[in-house]
């Protein structure tokens, strides 16, 4: 049940393609990075005001030149300022939790997009668990870092180095005594960042082979007790969770050297200062006030160090999760360049070959012209390749070899801009029901369409069934809603495409894991959507390609036979076999 080490991954992006796709984040929504970074710099200013108004206060007074309305006019400045750093950092805040939401927003639907663009044998090959982690722990990661670790970072990173320079104006000596710590900071970030990347990406890949376990366990569960292999499958279990607690502890055995080491980094330049301060004050080389206004320097270095240390381990997480999302667009089918508008709606096959597996192909110099309006019936022997030619077709793979054209257009290319849109839909045996309202489930295929669309779309595949509905168009469906029958949910899909109106619709039987009965009304319906269309039918029973204007024949991937019922039952070939076959004649 469970899939073997050697079950293949998708890849995972490096470095380099990481970098580029945060400074993409970054340029995306350049205008709230420049006001972020605005606002923090002047929050820093502000912050920085503080300590040396206060340092100036301590000078002053021991020096006895300082009035008592004097010092109330400095501590209201402080307070002054205090007040401008707090409501600087709170909208630079605000800007960034919402820049972060914003390009989160935008991870989210690249993901989808990439992920609905994996080539068909990918998206079979690669472990269902993998796939899932990433679209939804790693996703969850990198949104909890765009959400909180980024935006603190960012705020504390420049507050950081506001304070160093307020340090170093102050008094060259004691800005050396706050640096002190930098190259232990600098060595121990090194040696955790060289090993922690690997490690995450090791921990979240064994997370995807437990989900995939527990995934195929699940589905799978009826024939586990069956044949009793539970055991197995336990042991199978076990030893996943064992890899992700090696992973996790190796992980956790990292941050036990990362976390004290910076602790202690950020707490020697404090002690320095106060040291070397203190000699300096007695020695007269230094003021009080400025051994004060340092300390105080160092003191709001703990806060913004601090965040740094709780966020590093978050951010080098997400990172490895964000090289995993990255991943699947490396796979995923996309344009090389802007596509042009196709010409007419001419389908043509040109030389197509395709392998699900290297070395075995399913498809082998597959020539085919499907004019528009035409009605044509793919027909041959389970295994011969039908279905797979149904998903090139309809741009949901890209062959291997040779090209696919809609309109002088490679189909995919269209596919993977977004610029097929309606004019090629695939209906298989599979019809499914999305969570939602029906409304919703109709107007996914159509957001312009109105209600009287919707309906008449329903009423024109014999959907009577909706009067019924409590709530009508506004009945939630799938799970916590109205469940469907299968001939009801295949009748919704007809409908959907029927609103749709596509040019072209490639029909892979359809009707045929329907029992009779029903199956008999879903073809009424079929029958309705087909209208006025090109239609290339999947036939798996003759009938369907006897109704046909021309049928192709395949047998081992090859087209062998290309005409209409009558040429192809007097040339007594392959298909002339089927015919006899399917009417029961010797």
């Amino acid at each position: 049940m469970s899939r073997s080490n050697t079950t293949p991954r998708l890849p995972i992006a490096d470095a380099r393609t990481v970098r580029k796709a945060g400074w993409q984040l970054l340029r995306d929504d350049s205008g709230a990075v420049c006001a972020m970074l605005l606002l923090t710099c002047l929050a820093a200013l502000a912050g920085a005001a503080g300590p040396w108004l206060l340092g100036r206060i301590v000078t002053r007074v021991e020096s006895g030149d300082l009035s008592v309305s004097a010092v109330d006019g400095l501590a209201a400045a402080v307070l002054g300022f205090s007040a401008a750093r707090l409501v600087l950092s709170r909208y630079a805040r605000g800007l960034s939790h919402r820049f972060g939401e914003r390009a989160l927003a935008r991870l989210r639907e690249e993901v989808v997009d990439r992920t609905l663009s994996l080539p068909g044998r990918v998206a079979d090959e690669v472990s269902t668990g993998d796939l899932v982690t990433r679209t939804t722990l790693d996703v969850s990661t990198v949104a909890a870092t765009l959400r909180n670790a980024a935006p603190d970072m960012f705020i504390s990173g420049i507050q950081i180095v506001f304070i160093f320079a307020a340090v170093f104006l102050l008094d060259p000596l004691l800005g050396l005594c706050s640096v002190v710590g930098l190259p232990l900071v600098w060595g121990v970030s090194r040696w955790y960042l060289a090993r922690s990347r690997d490690a995450y990406l090791a921990e979240g890949a064994a997370a995807g082979d437990v989900s995939e376990i527990l995934n195929s366990t699940a589905h799978g569960a009826r024939t586990v007790e069956a044949y009793g292999l539970r055991e197995l499958q336990n042991s199978t279990l076990d030893k996943a969770i064992d890899t992700t607690y090696r992973a996790g502890m190796r992980t956790l055995s990292l941050r036990t050297v990362l976390f004290p080491v910076t602790e202690f980094a950020h707490t020697l330049p404090m002690a320095l200062i106060l040291l070397v301060g203190g000699f300096g004050y007695l020695n007269g080389a230094i003021s009080l006030g400025v051994v004060v206004a340092g300390s105080l320097y160092m003191w709001q270095l703990v806060d913004p160090l601090n965040q740094m240390l709780i966020w590093v381990e978050q951010l080098q997480r997400s990172g490895a999760s964000f090289a995993r999302i990255k991943g699947v667009g490396l796979v995923s089918h996309t344009a090389d360049a802007p596509v042009p508008a196709p010409v007419d709606d001419l389908i043509e096959v040109k030389g197509v070959g395709y392998s699900y597996v290297p070395g075995h192909e399913i498809l082998k110099d597959v020539e085919l012209l499907v004019r528009p309006g035409e009605r044509l019936a793919v027909v041959g022997r389970s295994g011969a390749g039908k279905s797979t030619l149904g998903k090139l077709l309809s741009g949901v793979d890209v062959p291997d070899t040779g090209h696919v054209l809609v309109g002088g257009v490679p189909v995919a290319d269209q596919a993977a801009a977004g610029e097929l849109g309606n004019r090629i839909v695939l209906i298989t045996q599979q019809h499914h029901v999305f969570m939602g309202t029906l409304r919703d489930n109709m107007t996914m295929a159509a957001p312009e369409a109105d209600d009287e669309a919707v309906l008449a779309a329903l009423r024109s595949v014999e959907a009577d069934w909706v009067a019924e509905l409590p709530e009508g168009l506004d009945t939630p469906l799938g799970s916590g809603g109205v469940e469907l029958e299968a001939a009801q949910a295949q009748q919704l899909t007809l409908a959907r495409v029927h609103l749709a109106d596509p040019h072209t619709l490639i029909l892979d039987e359809a009707t045929s894991l329907l029992d009779p009965t029903t199956a008999r009304q879903a073809e009424r319906a079929v029958a309705a959507v087909r209208s006025g269309r090109t239609v290339i039918a999947i036939a798996h029973r003759l009938q369907t390609a006897h109704d046909a204007d021309r049928i192709a024949v395949m047998e081992s991937g090859r087209i062998v036979e290309l005409g209409t019922h009558d040429e192809l039952v007097g040339a007594g070939g392959p298909y002339s076999d089927l015919w006899r076959s399917w009417n029961g004649e010797s």
